[in-house]
């Protein structure tokens, strides 16, 4: 897909975007290249990390630092646990909100990675389906 056709949102767009919000129609091909890209997993993290980065005004909680730093850093271990535990129906999800069938993003993923997959397949084959020699 080529770049001008990719309309990239503006950074408060992109920040209603990692909360779930829906994209303006324009930046529809950003959001399908998002999903499907070579990083899409790092770009779901980083999302994630600025949904729960509300939670750290618990660090200004009076007492000891201890107790805020430890809730905050419990909260974002199991918060990143649940997002990548649902890494690929969110994503889903998202293309759905923008107009795309389901699977869309999956089948893409599978596509592009098809000829490393079979690079693999037959490597493999060559090296452990061989037949001995006798």
């Amino acid at each position: 897909m080529a770049d001008a056709q990719r309309i990239r949102p503006n950074p408060a767009q992109w920040i209603w975007y990692a909360f779930g919000g829906r994209l303006p129609q324009r930046c529809r091909e950003w959001v399908l290249h998002d999903i499907t890209c070579r990083t899409w997993v790092l770009r779901h993290l980083a999302r994630s990390l600025v949904q729960i980065s509300p939670g750290l005004l618990f660090l200004l909680l009076p007492g000891p630092l201890w107790i805020p730093v430890m809730a905050v850093l419990g909260g974002s271990i199991l918060a990143l646990w649940y997002s990548l535990s649902y890494l690929e129906h969110t994503s889903e999800y998202r293309l759905i909100k923008h107009g795309y069938p389901m699977g869309t993003g999956r089948a893409l993923r599978e596509e592009a990675q098809a000829a490393k997959r079979a690079e693999r397949a037959q490597r493999y084959a060559e090296l452990y389906r061989h037949q001995p020699e006798q």
